[in-house]
């Protein structure tokens, strides 16, 4: 069945509970590969995807947001991803490719279908789809920890003539107010957003220290002709994983900190023009002030501060004290059955990459299969691999890169 048949399907003719082996919550890169590799394995499925169209979640993006890696990085399994494998693809572009690749594998896809809540009142899961109702022996919840913006507490304390904007809501410079920019946040979006705002003619702050900076130009020769395939492809996909001593010391770093600059260079913002300044720890008379005591005269905020998970809709005790789904390699710890995909360092670090989740994916996937074909739920812990504490995923914007 096509995407677009089984839209037709879930609001017309299914019936009022429908029971499939595998649900997938989450029509994005992770779902689909989890999707791509069910299907290979003959494994029945359908995908859940909140958005009305596949790509959706990129196509809301502002409108110059490009992928921080090329192309070369970009794509999922068995489709290459249809640019020079040196250009930077654009939002809408990968929003396009995701939609194309549900097309070309047929995968199983139901738009339109946003999850309310997940339980688990016997052997079956059971979810909920506004006044749908959907059971399944196993689930993958497929989506980032990046779901609901997240804001500090002292964000509604600004004054009111002070333009404010999440990231996720910020399109084009036409939203902003005459007058400087605030940008809190010195991960890969605000990097970018402050050169985009600077160069719109707006005197820029950026607030906040920055988690590092690739050591090269992404797009340079040096790096089209090995840097980045070490970089991706060795360090963040091999040597930075849950089964290396140097993976399991960097785990935790990576999923509280922001991620390293990828194409963007700290030098390049001051080249642009753009002020850098402490972080912003709260406001005085309505203005925004830096930890240096430093009150800033701004027209404008806008808080790249990444993202909370979002997953209240789940009951079930899958969540530790802060929140955090207790996972080993994404296999829920005390819910057989339930997996994981597309978290930050699930596995590794290119877990929440676009060239990385297929790996998680395919892990899963043969988890399920294997499970459905003896009759049993998937279990805690996967055999055959080390036993390391469940994964912690938080909030970053690693979501944006491949």
């Amino acid at each position: 069945m096509s995407p677009s048949t089984n839209r037709q399907l879930f609001g017309e003719e299914r019936m009022k509970r429908e029971k499939v082996q595998t649900i997938i919550i989450g029509g994005g890169q992770a779902g689909l590969s989890v999707g791509y590799h069910l299907k290979r394995r003959g494994a029945e499925f359908l995908i859940l995807e909140a958005h009305d169209r596949i790509g959706d979640s990129w196509r809301q993006r502002w409108d110059s947001l490009r992928l921080f890696t090329p192309a070369q990085f970009d794509a999922l399994p068995g489709l290459p991803f249809p640019a020079d494998r040196n250009a930077f693809p654009s939002k809408d572009q990968m929003a396009d490719y995701l939609e194309a690749y549900a097309r070309h594998f047929d995968l199983p896809v139901v738009t339109g279908a946003r999850v309310d809540r997940l339980s688990k009142p016997g052997d079956h899961f059971l979810l909920s789809v506004g006044d749908e109702e959907f059971e399944a022996q196993h689930v993958v919840v497929a989506m980032a920890d990046f779901q609901r913006p997240r804001l500090p507490e002292f964000a509604g304390q600004l004054g009111s003539g002070i333009v404010q904007l999440h990231s996720t809501e910020y399109k084009n410079p036409a939203q902003l107010a005459d007058g400087d920019v605030l940008v809190v946040g010195v991960g890969n979006s605000g990097s970018e957003l402050a050169l985009e705002f600077v160069r719109a003619g707006h005197r820029t702050w950026l607030s906040g220290a920055p988690s590092g900076e690739l050591p090269f130009r992404i797009d340079g020769t040096a790096a089209r002709l090995f840097l980045r395939r070490l970089v991706f492809r060795v360090l963040f996909h091999r040597i930075l994983t849950l089964e290396t001593p140097m993976g399991r010391r960097a785990g935790p770093r990576m999923r509280s900190h922001a991620a390293p600059l990828i194409r963007t260079k700290l030098k390049d913002l001051a080249q642009a023009g753009v002020i850098r300044v402490p972080r912003t720890r709260g406001v005085r008379d309505g203005l925004p002030l830096l930890d240096d005591g430093q009150v800033l005269q701004v027209s404008n905020v806008v808080w790249c501060t990444g993202y909370e998970r979002g997953f209240s809709w789940i009951d079930l005790p899958v969540f530790d004290e802060r929140g955090m789904p207790m996972h080993r390699r994404g296999v829920a710890v005390a819910v057989p059955g339930l997996s994981f995909v597309g978290l930050q360092f699930l596995y590794a670090m290119s877990s929440s990459m676009v060239h990385g989740v297929e790996r998680d994916a395919d892990y899963i996937a043969e988890r399920i299969v294997s499970a459905s074909s003896s009759g049993t739920a998937t279990r805690s812990r996967p055999q055959g691999s080390s036993t390391h504490p469940a994964s912690t995923p938080a909030s970053s914007d690693w979501e944006l890169t491949a």
